[in-house]
């Protein structure tokens, strides 16, 4: 008997009211956002012991960011509870709130029955699963205590299964941003024709009070008068507009000159060779030119006489699509290639090859040359032959010298933690398969001189633990947008192929 009475104990710290409600924490939130625990303000927080059993299953993976966040919820929890009674009785927090660590006494012991209890065993009989022991709990607490309960879990077929058997559930949404429509890619202004020849000549200008619509400082605008003339801006701030800064071309080092096809991509452009922006994020579906203009625009500042970087750093987050290939030999940049195999095509297309001649073809040149000279034949001997293919599979690609040379550098983000990269245009592309904590370490890495490109679609995400609302690149521009040194823009229209718009737009 004592045992189940100090099984019951630990909730008797929640409070009843009508306006405070109890929410019960899955594990994925405290390994999503540790912090989680001091952003339900005034209402009562309550953790069931099986999601510490969960964490503590999770704190040795060393290398990991879930191992990494584990830890940090025990150091919380160590601080916040530091002996018997307070993980008995729970404690006040200092938002107002309470928590608590909850036992379930109906697991403890089957024999005891209650509504809620034989609701739960009929329809999720399997009480060895840790989702169905958290759902138990909750349950648990929705029976003594009056005030809503709701459980917070990230994982939807958890909160599927809690409706099911008649409680609450909901994603965690601290982190996530508003839900909105579609935004356009940018804002049209109106102005009067004389504004925008005035704005064509001196390449800026006030917007009046009148047509001023609120905007963010650097958010790229169209300004188009009644008569149906167009012109891409900036918006400074105050009032003001200016003119985008845009060469007629930019190129890689070696390269072919690269222009923007399109309105978007010039003010994508304009950002990327800004040096006053340190923070771009990108929105863009695939074939809009992220990869390609964040690569040519990176290389053709830092081939500048007066650049103020000294390389580009690329990585991604290491996440497949389908099926994992399993562990792959070799050093970082091999280890890497597969990941980044997109900038490889993308630095193929900056700097082609130049064509080869056939190796079997150069042989006989050279064979017929030495003949006419009186001399053996001996380039056209079969055993010569080998040694002319080898010849001409060992040429390095242009690239590759880039590679070579540390100008262009393979970033993993395991091993970013800790890190100061200075004087380096970083280019992180897949952004929007990171969390916001996985992005505030790597923006958090940045030293000064350097810029930071996010780039990504929200609607390709293959991380389970995000969606279009809560990953880290929409959550970066949200938090971020207005801020002198950041910038955002929106790509929409496909320049890869005819064939990669449609399948983008219509499967």
């Amino acid at each position: 008997m004592e045992n189940l009475r100090g099984a019951t104990a630990p909730i008797s710290r929640i409070r009843v009211s009508a306006k405070v409600k109890t929410f019960v924490l899955d594990t994925n939130v405290l390994l999503h956002d540790p912090q989680s625990i001091f952003k339900f303000q005034d209402n009562n927080l309550a953790i069931p012991v099986e999601v510490l059993e969960e964490l503590d299953g999770i704190k040795g993976e060393q290398s990991t960011e879930r191992g990494r966040n584990a830890r940090r919820v025990h150091r919380i929890l160590q601080e916040l509870l530091p002996d018997a009674r307070a993980m008995h009785e729970g404690v006040d927090l200092d938002t107002g709130g309470t928590l608590s660590i909850i036992i379930n006494p109906y697991l403890a012991d089957p024999g005891k029955r209650s509504p809620a209890m034989d609701r739960l065993r009929a329809i999720l009989p399997d009480l060895t699963k840790k989702d169905n022991r958290i759902i138990a709990a909750a349950l648990f607490v929705q029976e003594r205590y009056p005030p809503p309960t709701i459980l917070v879990t990230k994982d939807v077929n958890v909160q599927l299964k809690a409706r099911a058997v008649g409680l609450e559930s909901e994603d965690y949404l601290n982190d996530k941003v508003p839900e909105t429509d579609d935004e356009a890619s940018y804002c049209e202004l109106a102005v009067d024709i004389y504004d925008l020849q005035r704005f064509c000549s001196e390449g800026a200008f006030e917007l009046k009070a009148a047509a001023a619509q609120p905007l963010y400082q650097n958010e790229y605008v169209l300004l188009r008068s009644s008569e149906g003339k167009t012109m891409p801006a900036r918006y400074y701030g105050d009032g003001i507009v200016r003119r985008l800064k845009l060469p007629d071309y930019v190129k890689a080092p070696g390269g072919i000159p690269i222009r923007a096809r399109n309105l978007e991509q010039q003010f994508f452009m304009d950002a990327l060779l800004d040096d006053s922006i340190h923070l771009l994020t990108c929105y863009g579906k695939a074939g809009t030119g992220k990869t390609l203009l964040s690569t040519v625009c990176a290389l053709h500042q830092t081939h500048e006489e007066h650049s103020h970087y000294d390389g580009v750093s690329i990585s991604r987050p290491v996440i497949a699509l389908g099926k994992d290939i399993g562990f792959l030999p070799g050093s970082l940049e091999e280890k890497m290639k597969p990941w980044l195999q997109p900038y490889h095509d993308a630095l193929e297309v900056l700097i082609p090859s130049k064509p080869q001649k056939e190796p079997q073809f150069a042989a006989k040149k050279v064979s017929k040359k030495r003949h006419n000279h009186g001399s053996h034949v001996v380039a056209a001997h079969p055993q010569a032959q080998p040694h002319a293919h080898s010849h001409a599979h060992s040429v390095v690609k242009p690239y590759e010298r880039l590679l070579k040379s540390g100008l262009v550098e393979i970033e993993a983000l395991a091993f970013i933690r800790g890190r100061s990269i200075a004087r380096r245009f970083f280019i992180l592309d897949e952004a929007q398969q990171l969390t916001p904590h996985e992005v505030k370490t790597v923006i958090t890495r940045i030293s000064e001189g350097s810029k930071i490109v996010l780039i990504g679609d929200p609607t390709q995400i293959d991380n389970p633990y995000v969606d279009a609302r809560s990953n880290g690149l929409v959550y970066c521009y949200n938090r971020m947008k207005g801020q002198a040194i950041a910038a955002h823009v929106k790509l929409t229209k496909g320049e890869r192929s005819k064939l990669a718009e449609l399948a983008a737009d219509l499967l």
